[in-house]
């Protein structure tokens, strides 16, 4: 369906207010900047600003949703004959080679994380958001596999599956954040996904294989 005009106005002027935010917090600190200094700076009303992002968390970590299912995503996609944890690797893999910023290659993704490091509420509104994407990676492998409630397996699959992930970041983050080059980064990330998958025991890679049609 085509976005309308108004939908699309409505886009944008939700990713210019975060832009101006995101500029503001990297350059004066999360806690420093107002609402009302961003509304000012977008050239909207605060009212607007809220209306867009109830929280000011929002503004900084305003793509979140794509967080929570990602790993979800990976794994409703895996192709016939794949398990969740392979789609998973394989998905962060093309990622990490494209040196993409869906994984934080990018030039001032350090300086992102330093805001976030330097705020406790940013720090505790991530910790929600991987939690609650782990929650939702254990729902999608229960739809899945079809497995009973009070079957144990996907919440365990998950915080496998999780792991990766989030060493992966931890790891690009930690080197961004040290002022690497990118491509380097990229490179070294391939090999630490090559020592994770060799840790991942035979149950995690063969757990949800997709079936053939």
């Amino acid at each position: 369906m085509a976005e309308g005009l108004r939908e699309r106005k409505k886009r944008q002027t939700r990713q210019h207010i975060s832009d101006i935010a995101t500029r503001l917090f990297v350059e004066r600190g999360f806690v420093t900047v107002t609402i009302a200094e961003v509304a000012d700076a977008a050239d909207v009303s605060v009212n607007t600003v809220y209306n867009y992002f109830p929280a000011k968390e929002d503004l900084f970590l305003d793509r979140s949703k794509g967080i929570v299912d990602r790993l979800s995503r990976y794994v409703r996609a895996r192709g016939q004959g794949e398990s969740a944890a392979a789609a998973v690797l394989r998905e962060l893999r093309e990622e990490v080679e494209a040196v993409s910023p869906k994984v934080g290659l990018m030039e001032g993704y350090g300086d992102f994380l330093r805001v976030i490091h330097e705020a406790d509420t940013l720090k505790a509104r991530l910790w929600r958001v991987q939690q609650e994407a782990l929650e939702h990676l254990e729902q999608t492998l229960r739809e899945e596999t079809d497995a009973a409630p009070d079957d144990p397996l996907p919440t365990l699959m998950a915080g496998q599956i999780s792991w990766v992930q989030s060493t992966l970041m931890a790891m690009i983050g930690r080197e961004m954040v040290a002022g690497r080059r990118a491509a380097e980064v990229s490179r070294e990330a391939l090999d630490l996904l090559d020592d994770m998958e060799d840790l991942l025991g035979e149950k995690v890679l063969n757990y949800a294989v997709r079936a053939a049609e």
